[in-house]
């Protein structure tokens, strides 16, 4: 083995020229020395095995017959020499500092398994738009995008194998390609996930752009290609339980509506999660994102959990999580398969820290298209869709405004996702306008709805409950004004603890902002009771601890005072010089 060499794999089924392209791009573009290149050839008719043989510089296998991507490439592999192995269509055309960049990014840490490129022409979100028009045009614009940045580098949870360069001893610890796979198409699923699965981590490399033709192999005949491409999503599905279209779904238009500063830190819980596409890449936005997710399907959820905190619970039930404790709660298309979905928001609204925000995805009923079919007499169930099988629950903007105002949010933005519309629908769009209102018209063309709302809970609201005191009008943290109506109306501290269990969401804060508020007014008789009683939610309390050792010390209750503050387990300076202070009394 070559420590210092990549084995660049290439297959072969016909197109020459695409393969000529190729062999010539990496000639001119890649450091000599560096690399081998092997082609397997499945059968060509086309001259490819008569050319092929003319060239010195590549190793050659030539198949009798068609065996496909994956068993070709395992022979590829297997006479490789190289310390990396690269999987490269033959119908890609490589770039300056191609290979250099995808082994910087390969090399830069043990966790990482294999790392791919981005390109004009590809699935998974791995292309970009483009501008040019030609092959030199084409190298003068990667010129621009080959420049080694690291921050340019997103964890993935899965990698196109168009080309993909993979580490030699992850190969030899998870084993080649599975050829059930063959003739192509998911092979490179599955072997994304095995690489994870060993522990490591896939890494797209924006800062490397190559130009993929795409399909070249199956773009003669694109009823057989989509056909295999159907068998092999099934072998997967048979494989790992579940479907990786949808598991492994990144959905950008909800990752887009986080508003948070990239530089805070968040945390993150999406229920539905599957293999958890969306939260890694929340993960590559916000660096510093705790990870959750609800899924119940184990077998996803176990890619999931290899980075992320998974839950298979059940999000109708009772979840174990704190209350106040997520920046965001995100549910990209889960409340229409639910049964009680407007108990699910209010439930989860207590999960949400003070202004943190839900974001949703929500088929729109009102789409034309439900609306035409219904008036025909239609109403067809569909495997995906606005009317999929197992959707539970229909909604119109109406209806999702009211919801979410029922279960207490606040600042509710929309964003409609509009699919194209055929030239023919759009006199059928303007009839429903004409019938319904044009107000409606936007209604009527939108897909699906993308919804953000806010909880907004004061950390002190109540209402006529004490003593027909009315508290509505207070706004966030104005303690005063709730010192001066507990001064007013003679509430005792029993009754201030009643109205707070009921109605504070931040109890232990609330106890003692209280506590301080009412320290400035010296009524010490309502502020230990208060203490007291946040030292029952959490005797650990290092506030709770230090307000009331200092209370009590103000009080003379030096022993006391002294016991209380000797508990706080992480003692900051002012903690620590009113425990000096108290103990040079003795």
């Amino acid at each position: 083995m070559n420590m210092n060499k990549t084995s660049i794999v290439i297959l072969t089924y016909n197109k020459l020229e695409f393969t000529i392209d190729c062999i010539e791009s990496i000639r001119e573009y890649t450091t000599q020395g560096t690399y081998e290149i092997i082609v397997v050839d499945n059968a060509s008719t086309d001259g490819s095995r008569e050319w092929l043989s003319e060239q010195m510089d590549i190793i050659t296998i030539f198949n009798d017959e068609n065996y496909g991507f994956p068993k070709g490439c395992n022979q590829g592999i297997e006479v490789a020499t190289g310390e990396n192995i690269l999987l490269l269509n033959n119908d890609v055309i490589v770039t300056t500092n191609w290979l250099d960049n995808l082994l910087l990014a390969l090399n830069s840490s043990a966790e990482v398994g294999a790392v791919g490129a981005i390109s004009n022409e590809c699935t998974y979100y791995q292309n970009i738009s483009v501008n040019y028009t030609n092959i030199e045009e084409m190298q003068e614009f990667a010129k621009k995008i080959n420049i080694h940045n690291p921050s340019e580098w997103e964890q993935r949870i899965k990698l196109v194998g168009f080309c993909m360069l993979i580490k030699r001893g992850v190969i030899n610890e998870i084993g080649i390609l599975d050829e059930i796979f063959s003739p192509g198409n998911f092979e490179d699923d599955d072997y994304s996930f095995r690489i994870m699965q060993a522990g490591y981590r896939l890494l797209l490399c924006k800062d490397t752009f190559v130009h993929h033709h795409g399909h070249a192999t199956f773009s003669v005949d694109s009823r057989s290609f989509y056909n295999i491409l159907e068998q092999n999503a099934l072998k997967f599905k048979e494989k790992w339980n579940f479907d990786s279209s949808d598991s492994a779904n990144i959905r950008f238009d909800v990752v887009q509506l986080v508003d948070t500063s990239p530089l805070e830190p968040i945390k993150v819980l999406e229920v539905g999660c599957g293999c958890g596409g969306t939260l890694l890449e929340i993960k590559n936005r916000y660096k510093d994102a705790d990870l959750y997710g609800i899924e119940l399907n184990g077998n996803s959820a176990a890619i999931a959990s290899l980075f992320a905190n998974v839950s298979s619970s059940n999000v109708e039930h009772q979840l174990e999580y704190p209350e106040n404790f997520f920046d965001y709660i995100i549910l990209p298309d889960i409340l229409e398969h639910l049964i009680d979905p407007w108990s699910v928001l209010k439930n989860l609204k207590k999960h949400l820290k003070n202004k943190g925000k839900l974001i949703t995805s929500i088929p729109n009923v009102m789409h034309y298209s439900v609306l035409r079919d219904t008036l025909q007499g239609r109403w067809k169930y569909t495997e995906a869709g606005l009317l999929e099988r197992t959707h539970l629950r229909f909604f119109t903007i109406y209806e999702i405004q009211e919801m979410f105002q029922d279960a207490g949010f606040v600042d509710l933005s929309y964003k409609g996702n509009i699919i194209p519309i055929p030239e023919e629908d759009e006199e059928f769009i303007l009839k429903l306008g004409n019938l319904g209102g044009s107000s409606f018209e936007q209604q009527y063309r939108v897909y699906q709805w993308l919804v953000k709302a806010e909880k907004n809970d004061p950390i002190y609201t109540i209402g006529n409950s004490v003593k027909g005191v009315d508290l509505t009008s207070l706004q966030e943290m104005d303690f005063t004004e709730i010192v001066v109506l507990i001064k007013t109306n003679n509430l005792s501290s029993s009754e201030i603890i009643t109205v707070v269990e009921e109605y504070a969401q931040e109890k232990q804060a609330t106890y003692n902002l209280l506590a301080i508020s009412l320290y400035n007014e010296r009524m010490f008789d309502h502020i230990i009771p208060l203490l007291s009683q946040s030292l029952s939610i959490d005797s650990s309390h290092m506030e709770t601890l230090y307000n009331l050792g200092h209370i009590l010390y103000e009080a003379n209750e030096k022993e006391l005072a002294l016991e209380y503050l000797q508990q706080i387990a992480v003692k900051d300076k002012a903690t620590q010089d009113l425990i000096n202070e108290i103990m040079s009394l003795y």
